[in-house]
């Protein structure tokens, strides 16, 4: 397997699992003191759709089939979040400090998908999307600053 295909893999997985997590976080905040928040976690769950897709399609350029099933890890994850807000009542704040252990998580993978030795064009597209995960993420720690 290519270095490509590995880290396609890796970032289909995350993008899938990022996708989940913005749509089950902005489902909880609809009913909360921040509604607006939804807006804005589910925009960046259709940022994560496209993403995964526009991964996948480079895979199959490369005749590769990426897995977009999800990580075990995150399910993990979104269980911990299921449960801690069973215990916490769903509080926005909390919400949004779930999402940005998500999205530091996904900056991670992104820099490690950078680290191996990609195709230039599969490079381009790991580096773009990055940038906005990146900004994503700050987008989301703005929410949280201006609560």
């Amino acid at each position: 397997m290519t270095d490509d295909a590995k880290a396609a893999k890796e970032l289909v997985e995350t993008l899938t699992d990022g996708e989940k997590g913005f749509a089950d976080s902005a489902e909880k905040l609809r009913d909360s003191d921040h509604p607006e928040w939804a807006t804005v976690l589910d925009r960046l769950s259709e940022q994560r759709k496209d993403f995964q897709r526009e991964i996948v399609a480079v895979g199959h350029e490369y005749g590769d089939d990426v897995d977009n099933s999800g990580t075990l890890a995150a399910k993990a994850h979104r269980g911990w979040l299921s449960l801690k807000d069973a215990l916490t009542g769903d509080s926005s704040d909390g919400v949004l400090k779930a999402v940005l252990t998500g999205e530091d998580h996904a900056v991670s993978e992104y820099d490690d998908a950078l680290e191996k030795d990609l195709s230039d064009g599969f490079r381009e597209v790991v580096t773009r999307q990055r940038a906005a995960v990146v900004s994503a993420r700050d987008e989301v720690k703005a929410l949280q600053t201006a609560s």
